[in-house]
């Protein structure tokens, strides 16, 4: 089975033992996650979301990603500011698809 989930703003194509790295959840490492907001089902489309379909996940862990510099300046007047982020996310395995 296939679906496309939405969470964190973002959609995402999964299949059943796929893995995804998702906008950091508030649910704690080795608990399982339902995502209820379900686009499509193998080739079922939704409007915008299919009735009755959840998606089941384990949150495998929590994490930051790398580092990105961020750097703005203007020319020719001393003006220069350098600042990092590290995004969190959450691992989640997908082990279960409902229709």
């Amino acid at each position: 089975m296939k679906a496309v989930i939405e969470t964190g703003g973002k959609q995402y194509y999964v299949t059943e033992g796929s893995v995804i790295y998702v906008e950091k959840l508030d649910a704690e490492a080795g608990k399982d996650i339902t995502f209820d907001k379900v686009l499509m089902v193998n080739d079922t489309v939704g409007r915008p979301y299919v009735s009755g379909a959840k998606v089941t996940g384990k949150v495998e862990k929590h994490g930051k990603q790398k580092k990105i510099l961020v750097y703005k300046y203007r020319p020719k007047k001393k003006y220069r500011r350098k600042q990092g982020h590290r995004q969190p996310y959450t691992k989640v395995v997908i082990s279960k698809i409902e229709a």
